[in-house]
């Protein structure tokens, strides 16, 4: 049981846990979980950690099949400069470690922002807050329960 799912299940949320065979040998996490359990990688989507004007930090969910824009993001929040954020400030701040990083039952609740492309899908995959657990849920869900905003943000 993860923060994730406790923050799933306490909001009564409709979605479902999937486990994978982790390889920790594997530098690709988001598209490990896609190939493990042979989803689409525009269904799979990867959590972000990255700073506007290199101090507010923000979550960036988008499609493994993409990379982050961080021209875009630094548009959706409202800032001049978005960065990657150092994975030690990522995992400070969420209580998750890289590759395992989920947008939901962070320690600190942050802005959030979802790549739109998501609303094309009725459910998309996300980490579960473990490396080798993905979460399935719709993704009016997801946006919901983290306050996301909602954002042409990957490209």
């Amino acid at each position: 049981m993860t923060p994730a799912i406790k923050a799933l299940e306490k909001a009564k949320a409709d979605f479902s846990v999937t486990p994978y065979d982790h390889d920790p040998r594997s530098p690709a996490y988001g598209e490990e979980a896609a190939k493990a359990l042979g989803l689409d990688p525009a269904e799979v989507y990867k959590t972000l950690l990255a700073e506007l004007d290199g101090e507010r930090l923000v979550v960036a969910i988008v499609p493994v099949a993409g990379q982050l824009d961080l021209k875009a993001l630094a548009r959706a929040g409202k800032a001049r400069k978005a960065t990657m954020a150092a994975v030690d400030r990522a995992e400070r701040a969420t209580g998750y470690v890289v590759g395992g990083i989920s947008p939901l039952g962070q320690k600190k609740r942050l802005p959030t922002f979802l790549d739109d492309s998501c609303l094309a899908l009725p459910a998309i995959h996300v980490s579960a807050g473990r490396r080798g657990l993905e979460l399935r849920l719709a993704p009016t869900v997801l946006a919901h329960l983290t306050a996301a905003t909602l954002a042409p943000i990957a490209r």
